[in-house]
């Protein structure tokens, strides 16, 4: 399936698509050395959360996709060499509305779940009016 979003996002920081269909997508990511926030290899979940949110972008497949709101939980620790995947489903359109539903992933550890609020204006967000 042919990607139409996030074309130029840095994949070793949010995530590398392995599948994609119709309103799905899964996104694995690696947890790097760069990613590390103290000296206990704790990966700081910014970085969760932006293979979550670039697997919710994909899912929609859209080159107007943006992000209104998230709800979200982190519920495990990701450390360096972990390798974690992002699953997005959207759940519902409504207009230019969709919600996405995103878990991730490590092994069969579940480490963080939520609900991606995501629309798609008919414009990009910074064009000009």
């Amino acid at each position: 399936m042919e990607i139409y979003t996030h074309q130029q996002i840095d994949r070793e920081l949010c995530g590398e698509p392995v599948e994609m269909a119709d309103g799905y997508c899964l996104v694995r990511l690696a947890a790097t050395a760069s990613m590390v926030t103290d000296n206990s290899g704790l990966i700081h979940g910014g970085f969760v959360f932006g293979a979550a949110d670039y697997a919710a972008m994909l899912a929609v497949n859209h080159p107007n996709v943006v992000l209104g709101a998230a709800n979200v939980k982190f519920l495990n620790p990701v450390q360096v060499n972990d390798t974690i995947v992002a699953e997005a489903q959207i759940q519902q359109t409504e207009g230019k509305k969709r919600l996405v539903s995103v878990t991730v992933w490590r092994d069969e550890e579940k480490v963080f779940e939520g609900e991606f609020t995501c629309f798609v204006p008919d414009r990009h967000v910074l064009s000009p009016s």
